[in-house]
């Protein structure tokens, strides 16, 4: 619905044609391959790929087109994954119709648009103090697996994971797993 709504609304822009939609991130990446848009609009939250992902597999494909991600998580954490990601823009969905629309035409032409709270927060909260490693292992303990399944999903032993998560834990000043899944996420760095 949200979609389909951005699609009409952006529709109406007499200088903004667009040219392809989907419905997740499979089709999104095969939909920016088929018809190099100058500019791709992706979710964060989609089925299938995150935008996030999305974004980085165009990158690496050649996508030579541009990338804003829309999300209503303001979390700092995302809009630094997507910049490295490859992203040009970053709103909120709640800002208004027109923010987009302009958002789409600075980021055509070679600019960054970035919703400013959001960079303000960004830069207030920092980096995540995760390795990569422990957010890979923090990331596979977001489903409340066994050490053991986590251990055998990533070819780690299950106490180098036992290891990864609670210096996540301690890092993050959390009591356990769960929340220190819990706060990764809030901070958009899972």
């Amino acid at each position: 619905m949200v979609r389909q709504a951005l699609v009409a609304l952006l529709g109406l822009e007499p200088d903004i044609e667009v040219v392809a939609q989907a419905a997740d991130g499979h089709e999104a990446i095969a939909m920016a391959r088929k018809y190099q848009p100058d500019v791709a609009v992706l979710d964060i939250e989609m089925p299938g790929p995150s935008g996030i992902e999305v974004a980085g597999q165009l990158g690496q494909s050649g996508f030579t087109g541009k990338i804003v991600i829309v999300t209503t998580f303001d979390r700092p954490g995302y809009l630094r994954a997507a910049m490295a990601a490859g992203a040009s823009g970053f709103l909120l969905k709640d800002a208004p119709a027109a923010d987009l629309a302009s958002a789409i035409r600075k980021v055509a032409e070679g600019q960054r648009v970035v919703d400013p709270s959001l960079a303000a927060a960004a830069l207030a909260q920092g980096e995540s103090p995760l390795t990569d490693r422990e957010t890979e292992v923090l990331a596979a303990a977001a489903g409340h697996d066994a050490i053991a399944d986590i251990a055998g999903r990533l070819h780690l032993s299950n106490g180098t994971v036992r290891n990864h998560l609670s210096a996540a834990i301690q890092k993050l000043g959390a009591r356990n797993r769960a929340e220190a899944v819990e706060m990764a996420q809030q901070k958009g760095w899972l």
